[in-house]
């Protein structure tokens, strides 16, 4: 016979396997709905004084706000991109009745230029060249091309729907998160009675400071690469450091952005422009990744170089862009939780440790999860 504890315990375990199996495809638009929700709190509670304590209603405007924030640069982006494409659309018209020569600074790019050249000649400058290309590669790998629609429609129609899972999640997260974090924290209590209470502060305040961190990088090197490019008369200064800092986001695209510019610079005959821009990009970085960016990011651990690098590459390469934020959360965890058994084998590093973790920025500190699940909720 099984004891009715146990097997109410293999009924609880397989609950919780059959309902990851049903609802893992969920979890992305959850997780990045916690994320917004840790990182936008402070504004929250702002938002919800405002309203006389309604969460209802300030879950509704933080919702409005985040939908202007990521509808207004989307509609930018688009905007510039269809402008972009009927010019291109305009020049493969042309070229494609009058024939093009290949531009100079192609034909003079180093080792490639004069094989890309011969190429050019041998499509390019005849008229009607576009459209037997076109007609070449449809005719040949007409499935493939369909294949490749349907599967980019269905990409596009997943994208909207994880996109509209995270604004619900986000809606309820603002609303319920308080007494959803008070539940959390009781039983995290049961699990780590003595640790919990250091542990739970971790998480919030890493991912506000990795969101913020992150940010005002992106934005700072988007600026700064901006102004060097207006400085070597690259085209387009204002969007080329707009996409940079767009790019600064993702670990490795800062450096490929200024590299193409840079390349391109040298390619269209200034030498001298292009590798100032390249030796300023490449210093500019070198001083953002070993001083700024591991004090930003890092949160009130203060995670040293290599673990900050190994988050933010391992969180891209397992999640994608969501995995810049919980990637370096989920190192500062497993440094808080090293340093606690460092604590248990020398008691010296407890006040390292607590230095440490104790250390959160004022807006944090002033509402860890445990003190939000001591605050009576307000209804809706």
């Amino acid at each position: 016979m099984i004891a009715p504890l146990s097997a109410a315990r293999w009924l609880l375990l397989l609950v919780i396997l059959a309902g990851v199996y049903f609802f893992h495809g969920f979890l992305v638009p959850v997780l990045a709905a916690l994320v917004i929700a840790f990182a936008s709190w402070p504004l929250y509670r702002r938002l919800l004084a405002a309203v006389g304590g309604s969460r209802t209603i300030a879950a509704s405007l933080a919702l409005l706000l985040i939908l202007a924030f990521l509808i207004v640069p989307i509609m930018w982006a688009g905007s510039y991109a269809i402008v972009e494409i009927r010019e291109w659309v305009g020049w493969a018209l042309v070229t494609n009745r009058e024939g093009a020569q290949t531009p100079g600074w192609i034909a003079q790019l180093p080792i490639a230029g004069e094989w890309l050249d011969e190429q050019w000649t041998r499509y390019l400058a005849h008229p009607g060249g576009i459209g037997e290309i076109i007609q070449l590669v449809s005719g040949a790998n007409i499935g493939s091309i369909y294949r490749g629609v349907v599967a980019a429609g269905t990409g596009a129609f997943g994208l909207l729907l994880t996109l509209l899972f995270m604004l619900i999640a986000l809606f309820f997260t603002y609303r319920d998160g308080e007494t959803f974090a008070a539940q959390v924290d009781r039983i995290g209590e049961r699990i780590l009675p003595h640790r919990w209470g250091r542990i739970s502060r971790v998480v919030p305040a890493t991912i506000s400071s990795t969101v913020t961190g992150m940010t005002l990088i992106a934005i700072g090197e988007g600026i700064v690469l901006g102004i060097a490019y207006w400085l070597a008369g690259v085209p387009s200064p204002v969007t080329l450091g707009a996409l940079t800092g767009l790019m600064a986001l993702i670990p490795g695209g800062a450096p490929l952005s200024f590299t193409l510019v840079s390349i391109y610079l040298v390619a269209s005959g200034s030498p001298f422009a292009g590798v100032a821009l390249f030796l300023w990009g490449s210093i500019e970085l070198f001083i953002v990744d070993k001083t700024l960016r591991p004090k930003l990011v890092g949160g009130p651990i203060k995670l040293p170089f290599l673990p900050t690098f190994f988050g933010l590459i391992g969180g891209v390469k397992t999640m994608g862009l969501l995995g810049l934020f919980l990637g370096p959360v989920l190192m500062a965890i497993l440094v808080s939780i090293w340093r606690e058994w460092l604590h248990e084998v020398d008691p010296a590093m407890h006040d390292i440790s607590a230095s440490e973790t104790d250390a959160l920025p004022p807006a944090i500190e002033a509402e860890p999860i445990a003190q939000l699940a001591r605050q009576k909720p307000h209804s809706g």
